[in-house]
């Protein structure tokens, strides 16, 4: 691939900007300042880069995880609060990642992000029934009744049949674990209310059997591994 078709590929501008970038000695692959735009260049996963600079990795195809922090819209037009797209580099951002469903502006935890068309409705479809579990902290005592009422399922206004939560354990005296497999508009805290009580707090910190990393912390993003990826395209089936 042409150096500079690699990095308009990149999110680094478009391709006149990017032949601009290396003509002007500010591009390094594998380490060797390369000057030329028109360089053939082995396009593999992981090849280092610098631009202007700033170290990168090429990727065919852009899969990463956030922990998104609260007060921030999952849109790129938002109305009332920060975007979250904001917390990721201009190069994420340009090169058109799109956030895997949506989270609430008050909820916090793992948000993943592609551009991999395929990627996002294999995890985001209704139909596909993928697990997501939330750490819901709650106004109210939670009781044994609460959790029997939620497994067994609670009926939503303007939704014909009851939704039953996928899995639901208190984890003390007002939290519990609770997983759902629709994404129904702000569906865990009408579940909640529906049950009787009230959310106060919300993080999402599961997505089939990927946990949000521990070592991640609230704002920061990385890339998924390899493995990671696997593990998520295998929910698909």
């Amino acid at each position: 691939m042409q150096l500079e078709r690699l990095l308009q590929s990149q999110g680094f501008g478009t391709r006149k900007a990017c032949r601009n970038l290396v003509r002007a000695g500010l591009v390094t692959v594998a380490g060797t300042l390369c000057d030329n735009p028109s360089a053939d260049i082995d396009a593999v996963d992981g090849l280092p880069l610098t631009v202007d600079g700033e170290s990168w990795a090429y990727c065919a195809a852009a899969y990463l995880v956030l922990n998104k922090p609260a007060g921030y819209e999952c849109s790129q037009a938002p109305k009332h609060h920060p975007s979250v797209y904001g917390l990721l580099p201009w190069p994420l951002r340009e090169r058109g990642v799109q956030s895997v469903g949506r989270l609430d502006e008050d909820t916090t935890g793992l948000l993943l992000f592609s551009d991999d068309g395929q990627f996002i409705h294999m995890l985001s479809s209704g139909k596909r029934k993928v697990p997501k579990r939330y750490r819901v902290t709650t106004k109210h005592p939670v009781s044994g009744e609460l959790v029997a009422q939620l497994l067994a399922g609670v009926t939503l206004h303007d939704e014909p049949e009851p939704i039953i939560a996928a899995a639901c354990e208190a984890v003390d005296s007002h939290q519990l674990l609770l997983t759902v497999t629709e994404g129904k508009y702000h569906q865990v805290k009408r579940m909640v209310a529906a049950a009787g009580n009230r959310v106060e707090a919300l993080h999402r910190d599961r997505v089939g059997h990927y946990d949000l990393p521990a070592d991640l912390a609230q704002g920061q993003w990385r890339w998924l591994t390899v493995a990671e990826r696997a593990l998520l395209h295998g929910l698909g089936g």
